[in-house]
């Protein structure tokens, strides 16, 4: 075992012990050790291990350590320390910038046991609250943990998007200069808008191929490289890009092609032919199929729809007429209630807000006991009157305990006019016990939409399994809403399930999760993946106007 390796052990021991308050004395010698070791100018393997505690620094305790390192690979303390933390929290020490202290606030004081939950609470502006940080310290560790889960090389559609559109500006511009009458378009998962990116792609068709392949590695946005049949790079950030440059009469073919999931576009060639094509339009016309757009070639059912000419006619941004599930000043949002409202009102354009902030059980979140859901609801009822006819909802979203009962009681429960039912802790369940939980809580007649089923956060947690068709089976049952979170982080339901909710006549409801007026803008996330799933607007809860979503709250009344 290298000194390295050594010096780094010892550095997570004092950090864990440091994590869980054991004796400062002892945490600072095993620190001094660690810092010792690392700038020994000779290798510790090669000295003869009785003479270890002899070495400026490190005394007997510490030598057999070191002994047990050298001899066995491990370390017994450190393996029992680590068996109680939480391997998330582990992973919180190689974030730059937070040391052991703030994370035994971040674990013991929150109860937040992994990096996706940190993110999402800095996005949640959850850590100014807390002892020891400011809004300075919670964007450091934002941007911080935001380095690290790029490292990995995988992206969330809404961190690339901004990028994605100024890269293919400055191409298009650039490509026209050497000829003007190129084509672009965006290929792959970004343009299918998955939720998850692990490489932007982009056609070019030209006429003057030669000319444009040969100055590619010159444009000044990117270091591109010649591959095999296309240009790379690999931005600082770790985000792969690949362009292809085809023949103009090629490039409705190849757009084609490096778009759709691999088994669409082999079954509609199978049907079309190869071409040449002068749209995507006419391949499918070829294919005797309906278009099918980007975002639902996944090689789902879409073909046999097409066939059928049974598409459904997607939802669009523009077809929402309100946003629901939603956070104020009253729990953990950054603006008031009024502010949200009229931001809703006056910059969106939208009908009603559905404001939900977090329940009695969220103390964290500054959740609302008996007293002040009175309060809120005091205020909501002169806001209605300021903003009419600008509604807003009284709505919370009540935590799904342990047993799946809500933390309200009836009493409470049915002063509001829906409520999303979540679940916020104990995440570690297995399928059937997250199942039974969430069973409960949807045959729970106050629970009007079933908020995140999965708890999942994309490229961190994975969510706590589910048993999908009880799940969605229950609320067709129940006449539950299923909510597609559309956090960027969330987009939870998966659209992969949506098809299945709907078939079975459950209605879906695209909701921000905003804990601020920026977070409204998530619905357009939320949508994208809605499409995905096949969603159209009649199914989609917030896409009611005012008087019809007011007949459904009315309806749904115990």
């Amino acid at each position: 075992m290298e000194n390295k390796t050594i010096a780094r052990t010892l550095r997570l021991l004092s950090q864990l012990m440091e994590l869980h308050e054991e004796n400062p004395f002892k945490i600072k010698s095993v620190a001094n050790a660690y810092f010792k070791v690392d700038k020994l100018p000779f290798a510790l393997k090669d000295k003869p291990l009785d003479e270890l505690d002899k070495i400026e620094g490190i005394g007997k305790g510490l030598a057999s350590k070191i002994i047990e390192l050298l001899q066995t690979g491990e370390l017994k303390e450190l393996n029992e320390i680590l068996e109680k933390t939480p391997e998330g929290v582990v992973e919180m020490l190689a974030i730059k910038g937070i040391g052991p202290k703030k994370i035994f606030i971040i674990w013991r004081t929150l109860g937040i046991e992994s990096i996706g939950e940190l993110y999402y609470a800095c996005n949640e502006n959850r850590l100014i609250e807390a002892k020891g940080f400011g809004l300075k310290t919670q964007e450091e560790i934002k941007n911080a943990i935001e380095f690290k889960l790029a490292a990995n090389g995988r992206f969330l559609y809404a961190q690339v998007e901004g990028f994605a559109k100024t890269l293919f500006t400055q191409l298009a511009d650039w490509t026209g200069k050497i000829d003007n009458s190129a084509i672009l378009g965006f290929t792959g998962q970004y343009r299918r808008a998955c939720e998850i990116i692990d490489e932007l792609e982009i056609v070019i068709g030209a006429e003057q191929i030669d000319a444009l392949k040969q100055n590619l590695p010159a444009f000044e946005a990117l270091s591109l490289i010649e591959a095999e049949n296309s240009f790379i790079c690999t931005t600082e950030a770790g985000f792969r890009i690949k362009i292809y440059v085809v023949e103009k009469a090629e490039f409705y073919l190849q757009w084609f092609k490096r778009t759709g999931n691999a088994e669409h576009v082999e079954q509609v060639l199978a049907l079309a032919g190869n071409g040449p094509f002068t749209s995507e339009e006419e391949i499918y016309s070829k294919a005797g199929l309906s278009f099918i757009v980007p975002e639902l070639r996944e090689d789902f059912d879409e073909i046999e729809l097409a066939k059928a000419d049974k598409l459904p006619t997607l939802i669009q941004y523009e077809d929402l007429k309100g946003s629901l599930h939603n956070h104020s000043t009253w729990s953990d949002g950054v603006h008031t209630l009024e502010q949200m409202a009229v931001y809703c009102k006056e910059n969106l354009n939208l009908q009603y807000l559905g404001i939900c902030d977090h329940s009695k059980t969220a103390v964290y979140a500054k959740g609302l006991n008996e007293q002040r859901v009175f309060g809120q609801h005091q205020e909501i009822d002169e806001l209605n009157k300021k903003l009419a006819p600008f509604k807003i909802f009284k709505g919370i979203e009540s935590d799904i305990l342990s047993d799946g009962s809500l933390d309200y009681s009836d009493d409470i429960l049915k002063t509001f006019d829906f409520v999303v039912a979540s679940v916020h802790s104990n995440l570690r369940m297995d399928e059937a016990k997250a199942t039974a939980r969430l069973l409960k809580a949807i045959e729970n007649p106050y629970t009007t939409i079933l908020g995140h089923p999965t708890g999942r956060l994309l490229l961190s947690r994975a969510g706590y399994p589910i048993d999908y068709k009880k799940i969605i089976d229950a609320c067709a049952a129940n006449k539950v809403v299923i909510e597609i979170n559309a956090n960027p982080l969330r987009l939870d339901l998966d659209w992969r399930w949506h098809r299945y909710a709907l078939e079975k006549g459950v209605l879906l409801s695209v909701n921000p999760d905003a804990h601020r007026t920026e977070g409204f803008h998530d619905m357009h996330y939320g949508i994208l993946v809605a499409r995905k799933g096949g969603l159209s607007a009649d199914k989609c809860l917030n896409a009611f106007s005012l008087e019809e979503i007011t007949a459904y709250f009315n309806s749904r009344k115990v």
